[in-house]
């Protein structure tokens, strides 16, 4: 890769900055025992260890700046290369002040650290060959999991599982770029007669691995980042009252009054392992007041962008001109129609909705939240073809990642174009090496310094 280690001791904050019960101080380098050695002292006042400091091991005593007793504290020593980053590491379990984490971390950098960029240390994690890309990716995706689908997703991705498929594909690819290679060179022991035939059954088989995981690409970025949803419908239908019975709680405004919602409310909600970002956009209707204006174009702006809609029809007036102007917004967007107020008298049946718009038809009622596992089932349906369960699939959840097998796939392609053709084998290797490259994109094998930087500032500090 080309990218430079650069050998210093780096410190950070591990856990919140905030008040907690504990907090955690993170050295990793290769000063780290020397720089707990100058300011820990047991509780016998001896100093902590001798020269062969041990590895794995947890000692109670105090932080010190010279004389001064910063806290009391926990340190746990862990050896290279048994350590999350592959270095010497330190961690100082402290009372969880904000103000107690803060003067340790100052106490560190005093006596020889240098605060850690974020994400540095799993940044020196993969450069120290602890993790390939795709599982330091992973690290991020499990610290921001927002159910419990794409926990486990993470999870898994973290044990190698898409590294390990990328790496067996890559070694097959080389191996057909080296026979290639090596006829060529030699075509006295190499024959390449009916090469081209057996290299496209392998071509079509590399492709197919690669499908496999593009498959699922879409659903893995809808777990990682939830569904975006939004609310839509005419004034009072009962948008918010159906948001407030999602959530459980009264957190959108319930009126009467027809236009109380001016402005869209955002929440993320979590149901049955689906994550939901819903937008309960104000009431779609032709109006003079120019704040409800405002709020109806917002809405529709919110609904271009939307994975799918949640579309309320009101039971108990029917299905009326403004609700003809909302439904000729929707295109071919995912959508749910609400039959709401269905613990009302309804002028409109599930039946009469169905066969006038042709899209799939929930009875609820958000007053008395009826309806609610009906609607999570369609959701599913939709989305993950009725079955959202973590089997032995594994779910590419990057868009980089899905970016990389994508650009794989179109040199596989041609490949088979180039043998279609009957081009000479040489033409074969070109493409084969896009595609391996692509593959090396994946783990970190073929990225540049600029992405690497790029990717781990994007995490959190003391990660």
């Amino acid at each position: 890769m080309g990218i430079i280690m650069e050998y210093k001791t780096i410190a950070a904050i591990a856990t919140a900055v905030s008040p907690s019960g504990v907090g955690i101080i993170r050295l990793s380098g290769p000063d780290s025992f020397v720089i707990i050695r100058k300011i820990f002292k047991k509780r016998n006042g001896a100093a902590i260890f001798n020269e062969k400091i041990e590895s794995h091991i947890v000692t109670h005593g105090y932080i010190m700046d010279d004389n001064d007793i910063i806290d009391e504290v926990l340190v746990i020593t862990m050896r290279a290369p048994h350590t999350y980053t592959g270095e010497d590491t330190v961690e100082i379990d402290c009372h969880g002040g904000v103000l107690v984490m803060k003067k340790i971390l100052e106490t560190v950098i005093k006596y020889g650290a240098s605060i850690a960029e974020p994400g540095e240390f799993s940044k020196r994690a993969f450069l120290n060959g602890k993790m390939d890309l795709s599982q330091a990716e992973s690290v991020i995706d499990l610290i921001h999991s927002s159910n419990e689908f794409a926990r486990k997703n993470s999870l898994k991705q973290l044990s190698g599982f898409v590294k390990d498929k990328i790496v067996k594909i890559r070694s097959e690819i080389l191996h057909e770029v080296a026979f290639i290679e090596s006829a060529l060179d030699d075509p006295e022991h190499y024959s390449l007669d009916t090469y081209p035939a057996e290299l496209e059954l392998k071509v079509q088989e590399f492709i197919n691995k690669i499908n496999l995981l593009l498959k699922n690409a879409d659903n893995g970025k809808i777990m990682k980042e939830g569904i975006q949803t939004v609310i839509v419908g005419k004034p009072n239908v009962g948008k918010s009252s159906f948001l407030n019975a999602l959530l459980g709680e009264d957190r959108a405004i319930v009126t009467d009054i027809a236009g109380t919602t001016r402005d869209a409310l955002s929440e993320s909600i979590s149901l049955d392992g689906i994550t939901l970002n819903i937008v309960d956009t104000a009431g779609i209707r032709s109006t003079n007041d120019e704040v409800e204006k405002i709020g109806v174009l917002k809405s529709k702006e919110y609904l271009q962008n939307a994975d799918l809609v949640l579309f309320l029809v009101d039971a108990t007036s029917g299905f009326s001109s403004d609700d003809e102007e909302i439904f000729s917004l929707l295109n071919n967007k995912n959508t749910i129609v609400l039959l709401n107020k269905m613990d009302l008298s309804e002028v409109i049946t599930k039946e009469d909705l169905e066969a006038k718009l042709h899209k799939p038809v929930v009875c609820i009622s958000a007053k008395n939240q009826e309806g609610l596992p009906e609607f999570i089932s369609l959701v599913k349906e939709i989305f993950f073809k009725g079955e959202l369960s973590f089997n032995q699939e594994v779910f590419i959840t990057s868009a980089r990642q899905k970016d990389c097998l994508i650009s794989c796939k179109d040199s596989l392609n041609q490949v088979l174009h180039s043998i279609a053709l009957g081009m000479p084998e040489d033409f074969f290797s070109i493409d084969l090496m896009n595609a391996y490259t692509e593959l090396g994109n994946i783990t970190g094998e073929s990225v540049g310094e600029d992405l690497v930087n790029e990717i781990f500032s994007k995490f959190c500090m003391g990660k």
